[in-house]
């Protein structure tokens, strides 16, 4: 059988094993940061972590797999990716003054994004690229799913006629007015996918994401709780483990 994105029920059960006994250490908050996340994914699937800026996190080239890896709590915009967009300033002038305008710097937006995706499949030689995703709700549950995102004979990740582009009404804070964002909307739903801050940092916030949560009886997703505070391992407790294990070597 060729080698998947996705993680077998095994390989599903470590990553929830190995995630819940990491928040038990004294430590910890209820929260897993993106390197730990990529660590744990790479040490269960036998791959390893770029620590690059590349489209994927991690890649297993032996299977010519790679991996974009999020983790964040449940209201946090994911950041797709910082999209420094070639030409952005004429870009952002004429997106002011059409619609026409606006949908060309949306297109360049998505195929920058589809670009990034194309060029780890080509540096890596990989043949699909999957997405592994860790969200920590604010009830304390969790969820983890895994998706095909593409493949090298479908490279596209998204359709840039998916989506129409409107700029956003500055928000005034009591500290500051924040800059307007340019919003992707999905044409067939009508809800917002896209927040390009090409005014700013050029961060890309996908919403989006939301609608790939997995649905109930997904076989590439998982859901559990967290051990609560009390369940945690005490500092004392800590110490006395690593006290014993270096007796032991």
């Amino acid at each position: 059988m060729p080698s998947s994105v996705y993680s077998n029920s095994q390989q599903l059960s470590l990553i929830k094993t190995i995630l819940t006994r990491y928040i038990r250490l004294p430590f910890t908050v209820s929260t897993i940061p993106g390197a730990i996340m990529e660590a744990v994914f790479a040490h269960v699937r036998g791959g390893r972590v770029l620590n690059t800026y590349d489209f994927v996190d991690v890649v297993k080239t032996t299977d010519r797999l790679g991996w974009q890896v999020k983790s964040t709590k449940e209201g946090t915009p994911v950041t797709w990716k910082r999209a420094k967009i070639p030409n952005a300033e004429e870009l952002i002038a004429r997106s002011r003054r059409s619609a026409a305008g606006r949908q060309r710097l949306g297109n360049a937006i998505i195929d920058f994004c589809n670009q990034h995706a194309l060029e780890s499949l080509r540096t890596y030689e990989l043949n699909q690229i999957g997405f592994a995703r860790l969200i920590i709700h604010d009830d304390g549950s969790v969820t983890y799913f895994e998706r095909l995102l593409c493949t090298r004979e479908n490279p596209q990740v998204f359709d840039p006629q998916d989506f129409k582009w409107r700029w956003s009404t500055p928000k005034k804070t009591v500290k500051k007015e924040q800059l307007s964002a340019l919003h992707g909307i999905h044409r067939r739903t009508g809800k917002k996918w896209w927040a390009w801050h090409g005014l700013g940092e050029n961060q890309l916030h996908f919403s989006g994401e939301h609608n790939w949560w997995p649905k109930k009886n997904n076989g590439h997703a998982l859901t559990f709780r967290f051990p609560t505070e009390d369940e945690k391992i005490s500092l004392d407790g800590f110490l006395a483990l690593l006290e014993r294990f270096d007796a032991d070597n």
